[in-house]
């Protein structure tokens, strides 16, 4: 519904050949942008890159070393465990779905403003299903998700670079296959392997 809603909403206030003036300059963090093979990717990008890149180690730090992130963790496991302890369950839920979104949100702010610097409709091209499975392949953590992102990403890179080469002489919608048949065979073999949180998805009721 909300996948829906988020489609519905955008291309009714879609402006054809509204465009951002320009995209977000990469920042150089001087001397280690000159760094063989890792300078460029990791120390000459735009803002929001940056921030993604510090958001997975300081969420992987709220969650697994922070008072907020055992709370959290206990309400997506067991919560009415946590609810005997004086957890209030229906805040730390909602306040870490907003947060969740927020970053969600974070995501489609770097498409229009650092990727391609225009909105289109559907431009996501579903890269949200491609999320999940890479919180899935994860193990849903916040580094092993990182971990599984940057798979992701290189199997995308390889078949835009395909595309443009002309290396294989091949429709292009079968070469843009390439990380959506990674996602199925990712999930396919992930099935019974990554366990969620035992109440991902489950609604509380309080007794």
């Amino acid at each position: 519904m909300i996948n829906i809603i988020a489609v519905g909403l955008t291309g009714y206030f879609y402006q054809a050949g509204l465009t951002t003036e320009g995209k977000l300059a990469p920042i150089a963090l001087g001397k280690l942008a000159e760094i063989p093979i890792i300078g460029r990717p990791l120390f000459n990008n735009p803002p929001i890159t940056y921030a993604t890149i510090v958001l997975v180690f300081v969420v992987h730090y709220v969650l697994f070393y922070t008072r907020w992130g055992l709370r959290t963790r206990a309400v997506g496991e067991h919560p009415k465990a946590a609810d005997t302890l004086g957890v209030n369950v229906y805040k730390i839920r909602y306040i870490n779905v907003i947060l969740g979104g927020a970053i969600a949100g974070l995501a489609g702010a770097f498409l229009t403003l650092e990727a391609v610097g225009s909105f289109e409709r559907l431009m996501t091209n579903g890269r949200g299903f491609v999320a999940l499975a890479v919180m899935i392949f994860g193990r849903w953590t916040p580094l092993g998700s990182w971990g599984a992102a940057l798979l992701f990403g290189v199997t995308s890179a390889i078949q835009t670079q395909i595309q443009f080469a002309g290396v294989i002489d091949i429709p292009h919608q079968f070469i843009g296959m390439l990380p959506y048949l990674l996602t199925i065979i990712v999930l396919a073999g992930m099935v019974g392997k990554s366990r969620p949180p035992a109440a991902d998805g489950i609604p509380y009721e309080k007794e």
